[in-house]
């Protein structure tokens, strides 16, 4: 119980990939304006991140066998790639308004470093994390579904006060992406409290 706890509160609040990692920047900056958008792209994320670690986790097993583990990242993204294109062609089917909302932001989740660096966070040394505990495949994939749960947290919220900003006059030099990033600053120093 204490290792699922310490996943969940390391996942979402004290190492964020957004806040306190730095990864996924792109599509928090360009999907946080509207929250529908900021909410569909989180959760696309989400979904790709807890594939990506069911299929890479067990092929970085098998490519440390065979002693090819050198060419990780390039299996890694292919496979991320492969898992955002049919999620892409999901979205366009199931929800239009979404697919275009998201627009070009959707198939940069194939380049997205968040996807990328939870693949390659979870089969590091995860010891300051799950503690004694060992590292498998079920830890891994809950890290993945908590990190993605964080990055859609930090999405919503950023999407929300964005909305609300528009409401307000703020002076022409701090107007659109100069304010955004001021938001976005706030919001990581808040979550460095955690």
């Amino acid at each position: 119980m204490a290792v699922l706890i310490a996943i969940i509160l390391s996942a979402v609040l004290t190492n964020n990939f957004i806040t306190k990692q730095t990864l996924g920047i792109c599509p928090f900056l360009g999907v946080s304006k509207k929250t529908s958008s900021a909410l569909g792209m989180g959760v696309a994320v989400t979904v790709v991140m807890v594939i990506a670690t069911a299929v890479t986790y067990p092929i970085y097993d098998l490519m440390t066998y065979l002693h090819i583990e050198f060419l990780e990242i390039i299996f890694f993204i292919f496979i991320i790639a492969s898992l955002v294109q049919m999620l892409e062609k999901i979205i366009q089917k199931v929800s239009p308004s979404l697919y275009n909302s998201m627009g070009i932001y959707l198939p940069l989740i194939t380049t997205n470093c968040a996807v990328l660096g939870v693949t390659e966070l979870v089969i590091g040394d995860m010891s300051h994390i799950i503690g004694d505990a060992a590292m498998n495949m079920g830890w891994a994939v809950l890290y993945a579904l908590f990190a993605g749960i964080g990055f859609t947290l930090v999405m919503v919220i950023m999407s929300g006060l964005r909305e609300k900003i528009n409401y307000y006059k703020t002076p022409k030099a701090l107007s659109g992406f100069p304010i955004a990033m001021i938001t976005a600053s706030f919001i990581c120093m808040a979550f460095l409290v955690f």
